[in-house]
């Protein structure tokens, strides 16, 4: 098999350009890149060994990005995907591939998947505080970005105004007038818990997102005159259409008289726009429905939501891991905006509008 030697003895050059044509592209001008690798090819060299210039450098060129959900959740999730298209780009850029690590929160945890990642550093995405994958992060001490989780000492966050952009959704609905407002949250802890929350569990719960959300729709209405402690909220468990469509069912029979629901994610969102459907509750005539993310599938329904930077945070936090793998000291934490984008889901209780929202049949 043709050596980086032999490939340097017919191109003209040392072995050193032969490795920089490889490894450190900018250091040479294009024609005598060429030449390195039309020599390469003509001889069959297939570049350099990766296992030898990982052992040279101590890098594996991969980042591990931990997920709270089965494997299958960052293919099926519009949010997900959104979120990894923004971190893959940064990736490509940068010559790193990614390694999904699946930490569903509901399952037993085999925390050594973790431990024995071959990566160079960790992207954690929406994990609650006391996950043991995290702990499993942490103990591995490499390089770590948290994305909407836990504000861990000495590790970058990356997120989004959750607190201001949920506020924005319930002054919206005040604004309106709705005074019998519920609200569907999809996972407040770590545990298996579907069905009302009561209000031990309302500030509460590992997950960051959910929490800071809650908190801003309960400052909202406490603002406006409303006890808190009597919103009915219903927790949902996975965020897709199929547990939103459950959980507005179940808050509806237990709270017939809202006129209006909040969710902390467009999926359960338009899941919700389904059971209104189905109880013959036109949309927004008799409920109006707001979500948060705004996914394609929203503006594609009119759902009325809070717009968050999806494919923005995940480069963001793939600069901010890069930058430390570099040797930087990056920001300790970083907080995207997030804004109020009104639709022709939400209007006044018992408006009639020419608006209609579409029903997301083909969400999951």
């Amino acid at each position: 098999m043709a050596t980086l030697k032999d490939v340097a003895a017919v191109a003209g050059v040392s072995r050193t350009t032969v490795s920089n044509a490889y490894n450190r592209p900018g250091k040479l001008s294009g024609a005598v890149r060429d030449r390195v690798l039309a020599a390469a090819r003509d001889l069959g060299y297939p570049g350099p060994d990766p296992t030898a210039r990982s052992l040279r450098t101590g890098r594996v060129g991969a980042l591990g990005v931990l997920l709270a959900e089965a494997l299958g959740f960052a293919f099926d999730d519009p949010a997900a995907v959104e979120l990894l298209r923004g971190i893959a780009e940064t990736g490509e850029l940068a010559g790193v591939g990614l390694t999904l690590l699946p930490a569903p929160p509901e399952q037993p945890v085999d925390a050594s998947a973790v431990a024995r990642a071959v990566v160079d550093g960790f992207l954690v995405y929406h994990l609650p505080d006391d996950h043991p994958s995290l702990r499993a992060v942490v103990a591995r001490g490499l390089p770590t970005v948290v994305v909407d989780g836990p504000d861990l000492e000495g590790v970058p966050l990356v997120g989004v105004d959750d607190l201001g952009g949920a506020r924005q959704a319930a002054e919206h609905l005040l604004a309106l007038g709705h005074r019998r407002i519920g609200v569907l949250v999809d996972r407040i802890a770590a545990d298996a818990h579907r069905g009302p929350v009561g209000p031990e569990r309302r500030g509460t719960g590992g997950f960051r997102a959910a929490r800071q959300r809650l908190a801003g729709y309960a400052d909202a209405l406490r603002a406006a005159g409303l006890r808190w402690d009597a919103v009915p909220i219903e927790e949902c468990g996975v965020p897709n259409a199929a547990s939103g469509r459950a959980g507005a069912a179940a808050l509806l029979d237990r709270a017939p008289g809202c006129t209006a629901l909040l969710a902390t994610t467009d999926l359960l969102a338009l899941g919700a726009v389904d059971a209104a459907r189905e109880r013959g509750l036109p949309v927004p005539g008799a409920l109006s429905v707001a979500g948060f993310d705004d996914l394609p599938a929203a503006a594609a329904a009119g759902l009325t939501t809070v717009r968050q930077p999806l494919a923005d945070k995940g480069r963001v936090a793939a600069r901010l891991l890069l930058e430390v793998l570099g040797g930087a000291v990056p920001a300790a934490r970083v907080e995207l905006p997030t804004r109020l984008v009104a639709r022709g889901s939400t209007a006044p209780p018992g408006a009639r509008s020419p608006r209609t929202v579409l029903q997301p049949r083909t969400l999951h």
